[in-house]
């Protein structure tokens, strides 16, 4: 996974979508223009703009009344941006952030953060996979600090 691969050339709003067509299709199989507006809490109508324009920029095909496919470099930024979303979501959770809480950050900083710093929380929190008695201990230690604050 180059999981510092982001197109520059798309807003955070493409990226969302693009994430948003990913989850739909891991979900179900295909992502229809209902699916994905209900994922981003959008009219369907605004979904069918944007479809439009990943397709014109070679990212998706769109299929009217189907709703879209990814193409190959669609595809590449969605999951990237996905593993992104993924990776700090795991590292707020482990800090004792609250689910809703990291997945809103989560959100925000997906679009934010350095690949580097990315690819560096993935690895800290492989780290944490490996021992995970020594992650308990960071955690309680983390949860201790909270609450003498």
């Amino acid at each position: 996974m180059e999981e510092g691969y982001i197109a520059k050339h798309l807003s955070r709003k493409a990226e969302d979508y693009l994430e948003a067509i990913l989850n739909v299709t891991l979900e179900k199989g295909y992502a229809r223009t209902k699916d994905v507006a209900d994922q981003l809490g959008l009219s369907p109508s605004s979904v069918v703009e944007m479809f439009r324009k990943l397709d014109s920029l070679g990212l998706v095909e769109y299929r009217r009344y189907e709703g879209v496919v990814f193409r190959p470099e669609g595809q590449k930024i969605a999951e990237v941006i996905k593993y992104r979303h993924d990776t700090l979501k795991k590292f707020l959770l482990l800090i004792g952030v609250s689910d809703r809480t990291a997945e809103k950050d989560a959100c925000f900083m997906e679009h934010e953060l350095n690949p580097e710093t990315v690819r560096r929380i993935r690895v800290f929190l492989e780290t944490m996979d490996d021992d995970p008695s020594f992650c308990r201990q960071i955690q309680q230690e983390i949860g201790r600090r909270i609450q003498n604050q």
